[in-house]
């Protein structure tokens, strides 16, 4: 079996004369290398933390309340970078430096008053759908869990900033100190856990948890500032740019509400299963995750600013030789990765999971749950190579199709699969709908560049 640390040593000869696929692959490596790192911090946190806490009710109320938070920075940040970098770049390449930092500060301006005005309609709805998310907790739980959360909300915010600010440093060429720069959140909360918390108990995650994302914040602003854009939050009118930036946000933002539908999908629909299914479910969804996670986020990392750029260019031939080479090196690396975790994916539950109460049993569920999922890791992976070129295209409309398909797709296959398979046939479902993604994708990427290169 040819393994993924293999099929890297041919990559090279996808770049022949081709700098800017070498530029990318830099981008990806060190993003990727990076990513190991700071997960690997965040698992020493997570240790620790669960050292001091344990399984306590009040673990229980602070990882509740900081659920929105983190989901909420995810669709309204992320959904943000998406719609302005590609604006950004043409802008920059178009009309200067100056008029692109006016768009940069309209920008900023806008997002952090929108993350600013949802975090205050959060504060107040709080106590109407907290006790849907923890309707099993006890009163003095659930009202510490709400305390937390408003001690949280501030974090959505302030890391909205530093995510805004890390994708801005992407476009010239920073790429490895943005990717750390969140390492400092769980190292300052693993310190704070050690030194304080004993002394202040579970608040001292909260504080923690904001300090943390302070810090983060201030290193990307700081990097930014160094990198020639300047943090200012000034409206500088609805500008043609602007407006563009606005329009594509509206599908980038529904798509990623649609995507987070799906996952609530996948785990309403386990939870009609046995007993059991939606521990299944989230246990062998969890190597996988990280595969894709590292790997689609480092290629989407890297290749969206290239992308932009070749774009206001309107150099196509490029994009299309750099859509070519990048298809042909995720798919190198992902398809023996994808074949490696189904095969391995018994021995890694087992090694990982079987201990305690997670008898075979629970091995033999979930090693099949994970098998079903891995499927799906090149076919997402290579698909984000089509998808960040839509993106830059600014059609981020196809985009929103995409994802209704995808949710509509979701939902009849797991009816289906999960009558044959159990929680199987939802991992199933879901590595299924990714390839119709990918196809999807591809479809509409021939389809620009044909336009683009001939006129129609």
């Amino acid at each position: 079996m040819r393994t993924p640390m293999g099929a890297i040593g041919k990559v090279r000869q996808l770049f022949a004369g081709g700098s800017v696929n070498r530029q990318i692959f830099r981008a990806a490596a060190s993003v990727t290398a990076v990513g190991i790192v700071v997960k690997l911090v965040a698992t020493g946190k997570e240790i620790a933390v669960a050292g001091v806490y344990g399984r306590s009710d009040a673990m229980d109320a602070f990882l509740a309340a900081a659920l929105l938070p983190g989901l909420l920075i995810n669709l309204i940040s992320e959904s943000m970078n998406q719609a302005l970098v590609p604006t950004l770049i043409r802008v920059r390449e178009q009309e200067g430096h100056a008029q692109a930092q006016r768009l940069l500060s309209s920008s900023m301006l806008w997002v952090c008053a929108l993350l600013g005005a949802v975090s205050v309609l959060m504060a107040l709805a709080a106590r109407g759908f907290f006790p849907l998310i923890a309707s099993h907790f006890p009163p003095a739980k659930l009202d510490l869990s709400i305390r937390m959360f408003y001690g949280l909300l501030p974090v959505v915010l302030i890391t909205g900033v530093a995510t805004n600010c890390t994708a801005v440093l992407n476009t010239f060429g920073r790429f490895a100190w943005p990717a750390l720069a969140p390492v400092l959140v769980p190292i300052t909360i693993l310190t704070a856990a050690l030194a304080w918390g004993g002394r202040f108990g579970i608040w001292t995650l909260v504080y923690a948890t904001l300090a943390g994302s302070l810090i983060h914040a201030a290193v990307v602003v700081g990097m930014m500032e160094a990198g020639g854009y300047s943090f200012r939050l000034r409206w500088h009118g609805m500008t043609e740019a602007a407006r563009e930036v606005t329009q594509q946000y509206g599908p980038v933002l529904l798509s990623a509400v649609l995507a987070a539908s799906g996952l609530l999908v996948d785990q309403s629909m386990a939870a009609m299963l046995p007993t059991g299914s939606v521990s299944a479910l989230v246990y062998g969804n969890r190597f996988v995750s990280v595969a894709i996670a590292l790997l689609a986020g480092a290629v989407s990392t890297a290749v969206t600013p290239y992308f932009s750029r070749m774009i206001a260019r309107q150099d196509w031939r490029g994009c299309r030789h750099t859509i070519r080479t990048w298809v042909r090196i995720t798919a190198m690396i992902s398809v023996p990765l994808a074949v490696l975790l189904i095969a391995a994916s018994r021995l890694v539950v087992r090694i990982a999971f079987q201990h305690g109460a997670f008898g075979p049993r629970d091995t033999s569920v979930v090693a099949s749950v994970m098998a079903m999922y891995a499927i799906q890791i090149p076919f997402f992976v290579v698909s984000r190579v089509f998808y960040r070129f839509i993106i830059a295209m600014r059609r981020t409309d196809l985009a929103l199709y995409c994802g209704m398909l995808n949710l509509v797709l979701d939902i009849l296959l797991n009816l289906v699969l999960m009558r044959w398979l159990g929680v199987a046939g939802i991992a199933l479902a879901t590595s299924l709908w990714t390839i119709s993604t990918l196809f999807f994708l591809w479809y509409w990427t021939s389809k620009l560049l044909r336009e683009r290169q001939t006129g129609y």
